[in-house]
């Protein structure tokens, strides 16, 4: 009789413990769920936040970079022939219109974000636009006065001091008129050809750097 009963308790000690796992269980179930959804909702809030497929992009370019407390004064390029854009306020000061016009005053330096809309007839769609805008750091010209020989190539590089670190400086020449024949200036600062005849000749050019724009004179000696 008590061998009977002591199986009896063992198998009611067992079964009870069965049921104390399965509660157990189901409340910590009960407990993730709010996690569970916490985390899908997070999921889906990143995906909207996802950057556009750059394959996608109906900009020529996306990315552009101005200096703190320069007017800015740049233009988007849509892809699309005839395509518009919607006048927007975009960030730190700036603003596109509808012709694509970037204008206005970066306030604060960092990198931004934002979505612009490019239309087409009545249709529209965003697109990421980043602006980089960087602290105003003071640049000068590293050489504007280049020696040369007739008929021998001419090698030099204009080039900056000081600015912005990473930022690559354009080089524009402003009157094409005023270059020695078969002597160029790129749009990287680089002075090259083959000069032609002697003579001394400057040149105007401006320099940019993240849109702090300055115009020098670049003076070529050709003996």
């Amino acid at each position: 009789m008590n061998t009977q009963r002591r199986g009896y308790v063992e198998s009611r000690g067992v079964k009870m413990r069965h049921r104390w796992v399965l509660l157990l269980a189901g409340l910590a179930l009960c407990g993730l769920s709010p996690l569970v959804s916490t985390f899908g909702g997070s999921m889906v809030y990143m995906s909207r936040e996802t950057p556009l497929d750059p394959a996608d992009s109906r900009l020529v370019e996306d990315t552009f970079y101005v200096t703190e407390g320069i007017e800015v004064s740049q233009r988007l390029l849509p892809t699309e022939k005839g395509a518009g854009f919607r006048a927007a306020y975009l960030a730190v000061g700036i603003k596109v219109d509808q012709g694509g016009r970037l204008y206005g005053k970066p306030e604060r330096p960092g990198t931004y974000v934002s979505r612009v809309q490019v239309c087409s007839g009545q249709s529209c769609s965003a697109q990421d636009l980043t602006l980089v805008v960087l602290g105003n750091v003071p640049w000068e010209p590293r050489e504007l006065t280049f020696p040369g020989a007739v008929g021998r190539p001419l090698s030099g590089e204009i080039g900056i001091n000081g600015g912005p670190a990473g930022v690559v400086p354009t080089f524009t020449v402003t009157d094409h008129e005023k270059l020695p024949q078969d002597v160029t200036i790129g749009p990287d600062g680089h002075v090259g050809g083959v000069p032609a005849a002697p003579g001394i000749s400057e040149v105007p050019v401006r320099i940019c750097v993240a849109g702090n724009c300055a115009g020098v004179v670049v003076r070529l000696i050709v003996v």
